[in-house]
């Protein structure tokens, strides 16, 4: 036995669907048994009332048959009230409180014996009906509708009434007595009411006419029972008990039936509910009209009743308000679809407007075809990448036309272009990579990357839309890419091999007998690690200038110091390659990124230094041009060949490929230098008057006019007290100049012009440093070096050196000097000179190194060390926190963010919270750029943030240096000098906040 399953029913329906099926079943049985009773009922009535009983008994009969069909008619339609929603609700129940009151009226007029009252109840119960009838439609009607309806329920009903009085019953010499007023009104509101149920009925769907059949037939059995009361009140023959009942009878009956109809909720159980439409009704109408119309021209010649010339008066009048309506309703509907006509098609005009711009304004190209392959539209943006207008190409066939020949001159196969395959089989195409010519006439070519989509419309195609995109500049860019890499691949894999190969040897055990080999070895191997790290730095520095992801710290600073630093920076290169190095002073101030352009100059002195033969000069000069400062960079060089002068700035550009290797260099230098100018928004270019003729490299920077009145008042800020200095030289001009100059700046300067006097000023003023020139008469000031260096009480004071020649011409005497100024010396550079050996007096304060890499904060310790601080070293933040909790409270704090277990940001928060360390200055060296939203998490007193990629640890030692004089309130703030950091006392040639 097989189970069924739940919720299905026989024949695989859902078992909700076999239910409602069953219900809908006993609906109808019930409804055709109430049928027969009613059918049977009337029928024993009329046998009854035709039976052989007196005219007493048949009257009886009469009003309890009609007392007892108007009950089980109102109880029905209350019944049927209490069962449907909405507006099928109000009708039924209206039509049962109808039914009440017309039995009521009966009730009252059989026992009192007042016809007039009971026929004044019955016009009452069928307004009543009226406004049932007006509620059948499931949707309310427009109010013109109702109207209509109802004037053609009067037309209908006076037509009916003036042919049934005038053609068919009235003798014009039976009339006994005129009727009462009463007795003329009921078979006309019964007539309206059938009318309405007729016209309500052809306005309804096909599922629902049936109870509305009932009800308006019940209507017209009233209005004929009613027409035979008047009429047989009027020949003063009517009696109850007469067959004219069975009207009554019959219509409380069908009234009853049509609310025990299954449809007489709304409910659609048989067949496909469908729209009604007016036209019956208005047929039915007219007709009767025309029809009363022709007995009123046959009975023109008879005397007519006043009532009767009223009816056919308000007949006329209700045809001419009809017609008034629907003229009226149809120049309202007129206009209305002219206004929804204009409106739609502003709507079409808009879209296709529209439309034309959305594809004028895309960047792409696009075009449609037919079925047959031919262009039916193309945009603006397609045509202009073909070199040929819109007009021209639509029409002409789009394989034929676009494709561009194969390299072996043959055309592309129809049958493979994405073209056909749309059209063919419905296949979309995305990112197919292809070729059109241009139809300029040029004979060019223009790489595509199309996506080819089909137009479907029904079922079938219609035609496709392309799409293209002019992917030159990607192929370009593509190609530039795998240059690069394979550039950058070949330029790294060099340095490596040659450190591969050094440690390799060294490794190996095969140098152990031959020391020098093994130091030429080592030599390589460190040389090369140098030129992979600017390689790998150089990279990333070009990376990030293009991607305009290196922010920029603007500060003003004077021109001869920015060249000062560059020029120090790469003076032990010009030493070893014999080259003298000649910037010229300049006043000019620019507004730049001080580190940035220090970077530029570098680049362009080394490119410099590197490319000039020894004994040569390369000079520096700066001078003003309008609103910017034009900076020169000349050598005595090779030169550069014409055809060369713009090509260098590319990347990995030489004028000779061998000059990476021979002269060192990433090949990147020139790219940096001139991504940083323009970021600056200056330029930077190249002259050369050919090969053997030197070269000259000049960039421009924004000038800053200076405020006399502020400069001055800058340098008369004073120096902290004690900051004694001692200026030694024969020269009494020379004393009183740098006297002036470093007075200026603060400094308590005493002044000697000899050697011997130079001992005993020393010894009495215990000064912060010494300015010495070396060549004196009688005591030299070699001698009093080497006294002050011999003695223990001075041999920590810092000595500045100056003297005619360099410090590799004497070398012995360098050693013991903390800083050497070469005549004539530049007054920017001495103050900056004395105010670093200063600085690099031991100061016994304390900075806690947080870094990871062993080697690196080695490195770092040991220049802070040998800088005069005291170091605390840590690998960890654990390791830190355990520092500080063993005492070790520092002055300064250097921090990696990057560090195993937690990161940096933790150790600052830690500090934060410590009472007395929460304002310590910290130093952040990372590896990378620290963003503005992380520096805000990572304040705590003044803080600075260098990158690994662009400090060494000597910079590193100047910052901290720096930083801890500007809060021991040892150094003054200059606006405009390269060596410091803006108003806030910032250290140079670093990020702060």
């Amino acid at each position: 036995m097989t189970a069924r399953s739940p919720g299905v029913g026989d024949g695989g329906l859902p078992l909700e669907s076999v239910w409602s099926g069953s219900a809908a079943a006993r609906s109808w049985s019930r409804f055709v048994r109430w049928s027969w009773v009613a059918g049977i009922a009337v029928l024993l009535v009329v046998l009854l009332l035709l039976g052989p009983f007196d005219q007493a008994t048949r009257e009886q009969i009469s009003m309890v048959a009609i007392a007892a069909a108007g009950v089980v008619a109102a109880a029905s339609c209350g019944r049927r009230a209490v069962q449907s929603t909405g507006r099928r609700r109000r009708a039924w129940g209206i039509l049962s409180l109808g039914g009440v009151v017309g039995l009521a009226g009966n009730v009252y007029a059989g026992l009192v014996g007042d016809p007039e009252t009971g026929d004044a109840a019955y016009i009452a119960a069928l307004a009543l009906g009226v406004v049932g009838m007006s509620l059948f439609p499931a949707v309310r009607p427009r109010g013109r509708e109702m109207v209509r309806m109802l004037l053609d329920s009067i037309v209908v009903g006076g037509s009916v009434l003036y042919i049934a009085l005038f053609a068919v019953v009235l003798d014009g010499d039976a009339l006994a007595a005129q009727p009462t007023l009463t007795a003329y009104a009921l078979p006309v509101v019964d007539a309206l009411l059938a009318t309405l149920a007729v016209l309500v009925m052809t306005r309804s769907s096909a599922a629902e006419r049936v109870p509305l059949v009932l009800v308006g037939g019940g209507f017209v059995l009233y209005a004929v029972a009613d027409v035979a009361f008047a009429l047989l009140t009027a020949a003063g023959g009517f009696m109850f008990g007469s067959p004219v009942d069975v009207g009554w009878i019959g219509g409380y009956v069908a009234i009853a039936l049509a609310a025990r109809h299954p449809a007489a909720s709304g409910t659609s159980v048989v067949g496909r509910p469908g729209d009604g439409t007016p036209v019956l009704g208005t047929i039915v109408t007219f007709c009767l009209f025309l029809t009363a119309a022709l007995v009123r021209v046959v009975q023109a010649g008879q005397g007519l009743p006043g009532v009767a010339n009223a009816l056919w008066v308000a007949v006329l009048v209700a045809v001419v308000v009809r017609q008034i309506l629907v003229v009226a309703d149809n120049a309202s509907l007129r206009h209305g679809l002219e206004r929804r006509v204009q409106e739609r098609t502003t709507q079409l005009r808009s879209l296709a407007s529209e439309r034309e711009r959305t594809l004028e304004s895309v960047a792409d190209g696009i075009y449609g075809v037919d079925p047959e392959g031919l262009v039916t539209f193309i945009n603006a943006a397609a045509a202009q990448s073909l070199g040929t207008s819109a007009a021209d190409l639509v029409g002409r066939n789009a394989h034929a036309t676009f494709h561009a020949l194969a390299e072996d001159g043959s055309s592309h196969p129809v049958e493979h272009c994405y073209i056909t395959e749309a059209l063919r089989y419905g296949i979309t195409a995305t990112a197919e990579q292809d070729v059109y010519r241009c139809l300029d006439g040029t004979g060019n070519e223009v790489p595509v990357e199309v996506t080819a989509s089909p137009l479907r419309d029904d079922g079938g195609i219609r035609g496709a839309v392309v799409a293209f995109r002019d992917v030159t500049e990607r192929r370009e860019m593509e190609r530039i890419k795998d240059e690069f890499v394979s550039v950058v691949s070949h330029e790294l894999r060099t340095p490596l091999t040659a450190i591969r190969g050094a440690l390799g040897l060294i490794d190996s055990n095969a140098l152990d007998d031959k020391p020098e080999q093994a130091a030429r070895m080592i030599h390589i191997a460190l040389t090369s690690s140098e030129r992979l790290g600017r390689l790998v730095d150089d990279i990333l520095d070009t990376e990030r200038l293009n991607a305009s992801t290196t922010r920029l710290e603007l500060e003003e600073h004077r021109v001869d110091a920015l060249v000062a630093t560059a020029v120090d920076q790469v003076a032990v290169l010009a030493n070893e390659a014999g080259v003298a190095l000649r910037p010229v002073g300049s006043s000019e101030v620019v507004r730049a990124d001080g580190e940035r352009i220090v970077q530029t100059l570098t680049n362009l002195l080394g490119n410099a230094v590197r490319f000039s033969p020894h004994g040569s000069t390369v000079r520096v000069t700066a001078m003003p041009v309008g609103d910017y400062v034009e900076l020169r960079v000349d050598d005595e060089g090779r030169g550069i060949p014409p055809d060369k002068l713009e090509a260098i700035f590319g990347r990995f550009e030489q004028v000779d490929a061998s000059d990476t290797r021979e002269r060192g260099g990433s090949g990147l230098g020139l790219t940096i230098a001139r991504s940083i100018v323009e970021r600056h928004g200056g330029r930077l270019w190249a002259v050369s008057e050919g090969e053997g003729r030197g070269s000259s490299f000049r960039f421009t920077l924004r000038r800053v006019t200076l405020d006399v009145n502020r400069t001055a008042e800058e340098s008369l800020e004073e120096a902290p007290a004690a900051t004694r200095v001692v200026v030694v030289d024969d020269e009494p001009h020379v004393v009183d100049m740098f006297r002036r100059v470093l007075e200026e700046r603060g400094y308590d300067v005493v002044g000697v012009t000899d050697g011997s006097a130079a001992l005993e000023a020393i010894d009495e003023e215990r000064p912060a440093a010494i300015v010495l020139d070396l060549a004196m008469p009688g005591t030299s000031g070699a001698e009093v070096l080497g006294r002050l260096r011999q003695s223990a009480a001075t041999a920590g004071l810092p000595v500045v050196v100056v003297s005619g020649t360099r410090p590799t011409d004497a070398l012995e005497t360098a050693v013991l000097a903390d800083g050497w100024l070469v005549k004539p010396v530049d007054p920017g550079r001495l103050i900056e000179t004395v105010r670093e050996v200063i600085r690099r007096r031991p100061t016994h304060n304390r900075v806690l190194v947080v870094e990871d890499d062993d080697n690196l904060r080695t490195v770092v310790a040991t220049v802070l060390e040998n800088g005069g601080l005291s170091v605390t070293q840590a690998r960890s933040v654990s390791e830190a926190r355990d520092a500080l909790a063993s005492g070790a409270e520092p002055d300064l704090v250097l921090l990696d963010l990057k560090l195993p277990g937690a990161n940096g940001q933790e150790l600052v928060a830690d500090l934060r919270r410590h009472g007395r360390l929460r304002e310590v200055p910290l130093v952040v060296y990372s590896g990378a750029e620290v963003s503005l939203e992380e520096r805000e998490d990572l304040q705590l007193g003044r803080t600075v943030f260098l990158t690994k990629s662009h400090t060494t640890p000597d910079a590193v030692l100047r910052s901290v240096l720096d930083l801890l004089d500007v809060v021991a309130g040892r150094t003054v703030a200059s606006r405009t000098g390269a060596g410091d950091g803006g108003e806030t006392g910032e250290p140079p040639s670093s990020r702060t906040s």
